[in-house]
């Protein structure tokens, strides 16, 4: 019987559902001010430490997915490019960053998320070819450009508004708007039957 493989593309489609939902409940606890972005950044890596240690161990153990424990058997350079690469760069500045820009006046999700989430694939094209030797195909190039010409577009100082009138003060939670967090927290998500 063959193993089932993953698709990249699919964990890829997956993990971008992923960090778009969760970040929506993310600015609504933001825009709660009941706790702001380093509080925020808390919360998520006491949460993702204990769930990355069992699935290491699950993968290490029983699935036999990882090889050896990798702590005995890092160089100095990996080490490194793992804490300035994938700790301090993507897993607290970046996201600090994000979160920071969440709480600020004007922090729409709809416009720092495209932009923080597009840019980072752009930028890995460009080094990946550049440091890692990667191919840059024209497809490439075409994408890069097409990303970096809708990031100038939201990040513009013309921004449309909705033709919708604004909620209520009330209704919207004492001047901000209600999210789709707000109204399932609240229980108020109209269900399909």
């Amino acid at each position: 019987m063959p193993q089932w493989s993953p698709s990249p593309i699919l964990c890829a489609i997956l993990a971008g559902l992923c960090w778009g939902v969760g970040e929506i409940f993310t600015k609504s606890a933001i825009n709660s001010r009941e706790i702001g972005p380093l509080g925020t950044v808390l919360v998520r890596a006491a949460v993702t430490l204990p769930l990355a240690m069992i699935g290491f161990f699950v993968a290490y153990k029983l699935m036999r997915t990882e090889p050896q424990p990798f702590w005995h058997h890092l160089s100095a350079a990996t080490w490194l490019k793992l804490i300035f690469g994938s700790g301090l760069l993507a897993g607290f500045a970046g996201v600090f960053f994000f979160y920071f820009g969440l709480s600020l006046p004007g922090g729409e999700i709809s416009i720092l998320r495209p932009i923080a989430f597009a840019l980072a694939p752009a930028t890995a094209v460009l080094l990946g070819w550049w440091f890692l030797g990667e191919e840059l195909t024209i497809r490439k190039v075409v994408a890069v450009t097409l990303i970096l010409a809708g990031i100038l577009m939201l990040a513009g100082e013309g921004t449309v508004r909705s033709s919708k009138p604004p909620r209520s003060d009330e209704e919207a939670g004492k001047g901000r708007s209600v999210t789709l967090a707000d109204r399932v927290a609240a229980d108020d998500v109209p269900m399909v039957e």
